[in-house]
């Protein structure tokens, strides 16, 4: 038996009451990145979910969603594309405008980093309203792209992002 079968990633995510304020019980995934197993036993999961699905690119939001994408992407021989805050990627780059609870956001990509026929897997480590998420989407499909699913290592279901991301596949290795 690996390691990684004996491991159940939930035992590795910390609650911490009231952050990042009164009434937010936050699911801290440091504990996870913290211990190689855990990690290691997340990055399998992923990876067991979507091997054989003719994945291309693994594409994810800053920060912690290159995180799992970064070495998920190695592991399944795919490129890697960032999605970033406007201005911090260097050429030229295609974006999208998403709500926030008070005002709005936007997410950029190169220009050339999706391309008609790719095959894309998004990642990120936590699915809540599905806001974030739901502009990857968007720029996925701008680019020409396929999305193949949207995945993510905690979903907070109370939260009803899930119903942002329609049709899409999510899929999550624990849900709360």
């Amino acid at each position: 038996m690996s390691a990684s079968a004996s491991i159940d990633v939930r035992d590795w995510i910390r609650d911490i009451p009231d952050f990042p304020k009164p009434g937010v019980l936050f699911k801290d995934i440091t504990p996870l990145l913290s211990n190689p197993d855990a990690f290691r036993t997340s990055i399998d999961q992923l990876e067991e979910q979507f091997r054989g699905r003719g994945v291309d690119v693994i594409a994810a939001a800053e920060a912690r969603g290159f995180i799992f994408g970064a070495p998920l992407a190695v592991r399944m021989n795919a490129g890697f594309v960032p999605i970033r805050k406007p201005g911090k990627l260097p050429y030229a780059t295609i974006a999208q405008e998403y709500a926030l609870e008070y005002g709005n956001d936007r997410l950029e990509i190169h220009s050339d980093a999706l391309a008609p026929g790719h095959r894309v897997l998004l990642i990120d480590d936590v699915l809540a309203t599905g806001g974030t998420m739901r502009a990857c989407r968007d720029l996925v499909h701008s680019s020409g792209a396929e999305l193949v699913a949207c995945a993510f290592i905690i979903e907070l279901s109370f939260l009803g992002g899930r119903a942002k991301l329609e049709p899409s596949e999510v899929f999550s290795l624990i849900t709360y």
